[in-house]
């Protein structure tokens, strides 16, 4: 009888520690979907979608390695740098140098603006986020954040306009449709200069407030700094395709991980199937006749507008690659789709990037960052758009 008991209460200790530890697991689940909301949404519509058009073979074709491969490698090496205070130090000189916040402010969305010509808007934001980050955090002057980050932002998205390299779709749209570089950048100059004006306007409006750092003031550890920004041209010129994006996906894994294994553990993995989802999401719509007939019937009106109006709930990168299948119009598909990224949260998949570094910091200001970045973005498409149908014949 007493061994009845003993077993009872074994069997019952056993069933509520399985059950506690059930319930952790689930716990730990639900707080990590909650950090990663973007992804989870993402993951919904590419499975939901995945009902309607099965896996196959074509889904293979859905992938942008060579974004992926360039998206890790440029995090991981990020997180190196980050690792040796480069960014920090960067941003002490920043201040030194101009010691206004305001002025700051400028010279950070005007270095990413001028990045995203040179090393597409993705990249620019990995780059140059966390220089923003460091400069707001070192002198205090966090509560200017979600702004500078916005603008940062919408800097990558339209300051990348002007280059066939400089966003993802511009150089899909640039080989599909077999643009002259000299008449690409003709289409795109007036929204690039209108843009660059809407910025200036924008970040003129902060309070001038004199900088002082805190904390003590950094030294460079040149070597290990030497060697990730070797690592970190390497990745730039994948984005040129000057080397193929399977080298780096083996010399930078291999190189951190000797020298700073913390680096690849911290790359933002989440971001990565973030992007593999939507990915999938867009491919999937492509492919529904229903959607086809839909945009082919649309297209015929207005190819600005509805090209716009796509990248809100599609992204700029899938709303070029479906509608160029419908239309020859390139320079008003051209120009849509890079307006378009300045939209909602999705409208860009650069803006997931500078939505997740905010929310890193920022956690608990994630509703408030939404709303200030959706009156930003679509302040920004409706003037773009105002102007684009006086002035640019569209």
């Amino acid at each position: 009888m007493r061994k009845a008991i003993v077993q009872g209460q074994r069997r019952k200790h056993h069933h509520e520690h399985l059950h506690g530890y059930i319930y952790e697991i689930l716990m730990s689940i639900g707080i990590f979907l909650r950090k990663n909301v973007v992804m989870t949404v993402a993951f919904i519509a590419a499975f939901i979608t995945s009902m309607i058009v099965p896996p196959d073979a074509k889904y293979l074709s859905y992938f942008d390695f060579k974004t992926l491969t360039c998206l890790f490698c440029v995090l991981a090496v990020v997180c190196a740098l980050k690792n040796v205070n480069f960014f920090y130090i960067i941003a002490q000189k920043i201040v030194r140098l101009f010691g206004n916040i305001k002025v700051c402010i400028l010279a950070l969305v005007y270095i990413t603006f001028i990045g995203s010509m040179l090393i597409a808007n993705d990249m620019a934001l990995l780059t140059f986020l966390p220089l923003g980050y460091f400069v707001l955090s070192s002198t205090g002057k966090t509560k200017h954040m979600a702004f500078t980050f916005i603008m940062q932002n919408i800097a990558a998205n339209l300051g990348g306009m002007l280059t066939p390299f400089g966003n993802p779709q511009n150089l899909y749209l640039y080989s599909k449709f077999s643009i002259p570089t000299l008449e690409f950048m003709q289409i795109m100059a007036l929204p690039f200069i209108a843009a660059i004006a809407l910025i200036t306007v924008c970040c003129l409006f902060v309070k001038s407030e004199q900088l002082q750092l805190q904390g003590e003031i950094q030294k460079m550890n040149w070597k290990k700094t030497s060697v990730y920004l070797v690592l970190f041209a390497l990745s730039i010129l994948i984005v040129f395709k000057g080397i193929p994006y399977w080298i780096g996906l083996i010399i930078i894994p291999i190189a951190l991980f000797f020298m700073d294994k913390k680096a690849l553990k911290d790359v933002d993995y989440p971001l990565l199937f973030t992007f593999v989802f939507f990915f999938i999401f867009a491919g999937n719509m492509a492919r529904i006749d229903a959607v086809n007939t839909f945009i082919s019937g649309i297209l015929n009106k207005d190819v600005l507008l509805v090209s716009i109006f796509s990248c809100q709930f599609m992204s700029n990168v899938p709303s070029a690659i479906l509608l160029s299948q419908f239309t020859e119009n390139y320079s008003s598909l051209l120009v849509g789709v890079n307006i378009g990224g300045a939209g909602t949260l999705i409208a860009s998949l650069a803006s997931l990037i500078t939505f997740r570094e905010y929310s890193k910091h920022n956690p608990d200001k994630k509703k408030s960052y939404i709303i200030l970045f959706s009156l930003f973005n679509f302040g920004f498409v409706i003037v773009l758009t105002i102007i684009m149908k006086l002035f640019g014949n569209m």
